[in-house]
């Protein structure tokens, strides 16, 4: 995680808790003369509305300016998922086996950086949380901790 988003996260989530919501992802940006925070909400019954999203910029807008998160002027910024959702969790990793993602890796792995294709499981390891994905015909073993952004991918 980048400076800041910790700490955010844990104000976000037990204010998402208490309104029924849960916090999918969040990016915290440091821009040229502000930052930038980036959340993703959802609804167990995947159903968050305008409302909704106003409603926690404003919750959690106060609390980070009472806890001076992050230090310095921001935008904030409150939204769905949306189609092309972002994974971040464990458990959203084992939500979604067997869809379609898009992975941006840290380095290469296999000799790609880049990785589209279908996410068959998330297990286990001796070296910690592992993706298993199937691309171009092959199954690659991608580390957790070796994946810089993972989405969902749209599929009409």
């Amino acid at each position: 995680m980048q400076p800041h988003e910790q700490e955010i996260w844990q104000l976000a989530e037990p204010v998402l808790e208490a309104i029924g919501m849960e916090v999918v992802h969040l990016e915290c940006l440091k821009m040229k003369s502000r930052w930038l925070v980036r959340l993703y909400i959802d609804r167990p019954e995947g159903t968050v509305s305008v409302d909704d999203c106003a409603l926690v910029s404003n919750q959690l807008g106060d609390l980070l300016d009472v806890h001076d998160l992050p230090p310095g002027p921001y935008i904030l910024e409150v939204s769905s998922p949306g189609l092309d959702r972002p994974l971040s969790r464990d458990k959203d990793f084992l939500k979604y086996r067997g869809s379609r993602i898009n992975l941006r890796l840290e380095g290469k792995v296999e000799g790609r950086r880049h990785l589209r294709g279908e996410l068959v499981d998330y297990v286990d390891s001796d070296d910690g949380k592992v993706l298993v994905v199937k691309a171009d015909g092959a199954l690659y073993r991608i580390p957790r901790q070796s994946v810089a952004k993972a989405n969902l991918e749209y599929e009409l």
